[in-house]
């Protein structure tokens, strides 16, 4: 699947439809002049990017999620740690936690991850 990026407010739009999902475009509207003060047309416009980015579709005014947040964010997590640590996760590690320990329950829920992620190959 091709990168997919967001800006902050894209990203805040569409995590206000991942919240709320299956949402009607009408009540998006209502939503975004709340939240942003968008007028509707801005709202259908922020809308029509992010279904043409591939994250959401708008069938009859009904929108739902082609990817799930969980799914966006693990694509942009994998994107980041491959430019900015050549894909080396423990290089990541490395600098995530050079400045800061971690909990014994973080060391834990970790521990379960790689073991998780060993018994897979």
């Amino acid at each position: 699947m091709a990168e997919i990026q967001l800006g902050v407010i894209e990203a805040r739009f569409a995590d206000m439809i991942w919240e709320r999902e299956p949402v009607t475009s009408s009540e998006l509207v209502k939503l975004a002049a709340k939240e942003f003060t968008w007028k509707r047309t801005t709202t259908h416009t922020v809308l029509k990017r992010l279904c043409e980015k591939g994250l959401f579709k708008n069938q009859k005014g009904n929108v739902t999620s082609l990817l799930s947040r969980s799914q966006f964010y693990s694509m942009q997590s994998r994107k980041f740690v491959e430019d900015a640590f050549d894909g080396s996760l423990p290089d990541f590690i490395a600098a995530f936690t050079k400045n800061s320990k971690l909990t014994s329950e973080e060391a834990e829920r970790i521990r379960e991850m790689i073991d998780k992620a060993a018994e897979s190959e």
